[in-house]
């Protein structure tokens, strides 16, 4: 058994805790920003390919106590690299800290780039080149007040990169986020969803391949494992068959997109029919304030999801304080019987809307804060 990380956006930690569970993972903790768990390599490649919250998956191969740079250079110079991959892989360092008393985290991770190529070199005779674009074989460096933590990355790219995003629009929100927010407000496959400003399709694409059991890490993309020496294929390709035949076909999921912008619509409907994904949404042109929502069986619950832009310049600014109201307004006019989430940074946005939250989650779209704001617009109780 080995010691894993699995990162994850910050508010999303429960979350991806189910992810591993239903991977098969039995021994977890979970910690702000992500889960520590102690698993086989076989639920470790399942982890990669089935987590909708992950954003890396690091496999912890050094531990220790540290009081100058040179306890981290010996801890990596320690580590026998060429045992878990070839002095002829390209490679990449990266550190973060944490109240670190290190004055230069470039120094360090020069440091450890310097103790892998040095063991390299004394094992082997040769050692790997740096590959800070698409590396081979990506190392993490985590640092505390006192201690270092060295890991090797089975992911790779990040499992956010789903490798079917063709087309993007301005600020596009991150896949792991948008499949966070879906599961956050209780959809299920089968009930009505909408994204009535959808941009290039994010939440769409989330909502399509959770309603076709379709495995995020299954659209062509490779992983950080699949370089190491004790790769399993067969396993791999085993679990790949299983996921693919896992696959409903794609047809009408009740999902629905929209946005004022023609240029957006393009862009999702390019993303959609890229990942096989398009039969299963129907996109429209139109103006949040002004569409009608979809249909929806008597009693049952609609789910609008929503990221509406932040504003931040002052003009943004104004220019949303004279839209929330009117959003407010559109929300009870057209979406009663239906559950609202909107994500945004911008913590005005309910008492412009005139509208009283029924839940607020805070979630991170990289490195902004936000809120992620329920409103259920109760059937019956707005005049038209």
């Amino acid at each position: 058994m080995e010691k894993f990380f699995a990162s994850c956006p910050r508010g999303l930690e429960a979350l991806l805790a189910e992810d591993l569970t239903a991977a098969g993972v039995k021994d977890l903790k979970a910690i702000p920003g992500g889960v520590h768990f102690v698993s086989d390599w076989p639920t470790c490649y399942a982890a990669n390919l089935h987590s909708r919250i992950a954003t890396r998956i690091l496999w912890r191969v050094a531990h220790g106590r540290y009081a100058k740079e040179d306890d981290i250079y010996k801890l990596a110079l320690d580590c026998p690299w060429g045992k878990w991959f070839a002095a002829t892989q390209t490679i990449r360092v990266d550190v973060t800290a944490v109240k670190s008393p290190l004055k230069s985290l470039e120094f360090i991770t020069l440091r450890i780039k310097d103790a892998i190529c040095d063991r390299f070199r004394a094992d082997t005779g040769k050692r790997p080149n740096v590959d800070t674009r698409e590396p081979d074989v990506r190392m993490h460096g985590f640092i505390t007040a006192d201690e270092c933590t060295l890991y090797i990355d089975t992911s790779g790219a990040p499992l956010y990169q789903r490798g079917l995003r063709q087309k993007t629009v301005e600020a596009p929100l991150k896949e792991n986020v948008a499949a966070g927010i879906i599961r956050l407000s209780g959809w299920q496959p089968g009930m009505p969803l909408l994204d009535p400003m959808c941009g290039s399709g994010t939440f769409l694409t989330e909502a399509a391949q959770m309603a076709l059991n379709i495995a995020p890490g299954a659209g062509g993309r490779s992983f950080g494992f699949q370089r190491l020496k004790n790769f399993q294929l067969g396993v791999w390709k085993d679990m790949l068959d299983e996921a693919m035949d896992a696959e409903k076909p794609a047809a009408f999921a009740g999902i629905y997109g929209s946005d004022i912008s023609p240029v957006s619509v393009r862009a999702a409907l390019a993303n959609l029919d890229r990942a096989g994904l398009l039969p299963a949404v129907k996109l429209s042109s139109g103006d949040i304030l002004e569409i009608e929502a979809p249909p929806r069986d008597e009693g049952e619950t609609g789910i609008m999801i929503a990221n509406p832009p932040y504003g931040e310049r002052l003009s943004e600014q104004e220019e949303l304080a004279a839209f929330y109201p009117q959003l407010g307004s559109a929300l009870k006019r057209n979406f009663a019987g239906w559950n609202c989430y909107l994500l945004t940074a911008d913590l005005r946005m309910p008492k412009l809307m005139r509208l009283t939250p029924s839940k607020k989650t805070p979630l991170y779209n990289g490195a902004i804060e936000c809120r992620l704001f329920e409103f259920k617009m109760v059937a019956g109780s707005n005049r038209r």
